[in-house]
């Protein structure tokens, strides 16, 4: 057993942050799909089935929020590619008491879309919380993750699936 640091393609020999080189990579299809939920108390959601929350349609502009922040990735990751997506979908539907958000993204290119689609879901919950604070200030986001990913070197990735609680 070697006390050394594993090799960490975001760290140069000398440890500090760097880009990874995706250059000599090959273009290919890349999918990554992504999900959260925010929880809610009942008047919250109450507002938010009959679209009577002052801000407007919580999830509307959720959708659109997640959509601008997936194109916005590169900005606000660092060390993070920008890249020109293909396609980014972000679904926002009210289940009971549980905003459930899906994203998924989309680019023919040389790294993966995890981030863009984990960001969309980021963003599209934080702004349910944004909308929603005044009726419900104790919102909580969870279970946000990749649950299926395509393309590039590593394959396809599954999620198993998550126990509720």
């Amino acid at each position: 057993m070697t006390d050394q640091p594993p090799n960490l393609s975001h760290t140069d020999a000398s440890g500090r942050a760097r880009m990874v080189d995706v250059g000599d990579k090959p273009m290919t299809n890349r999918v990554a799909i992504a999900e959260g939920r925010v929880r809610v108390n009942d008047a919250l959601a109450q507002r938010i089935r009959e679209n009577t929350l002052g801000k407007g349609d919580v999830l509307g502009i959720a959708r659109l929020a997640g959509i601008q922040a997936a194109k916005r990735t590169g900005e606000l990751i660092p060390l993070c590619h920008p890249l020109g997506l293909d396609h980014v979908e972000v679904d926002a539907e009210l289940v009971g008491n549980v905003v459930q958000l899906r994203a998924s993204a989309r680019v023919l290119g040389r790294t993966g879309v995890e981030m863009e689609a984990l960001t969309a879901v980021a963003v599209a919950a934080l702004t349910v919380i944004d909308m929603g604070k005044a009726v419900d200030p104790g919102m909580v986001i969870e279970g946000v993750r990749v649950i299926e990913k395509r393309g590039g070197r590593s394959g396809h990735y599954v999620a198993p699936p998550t126990v509720e609680r």
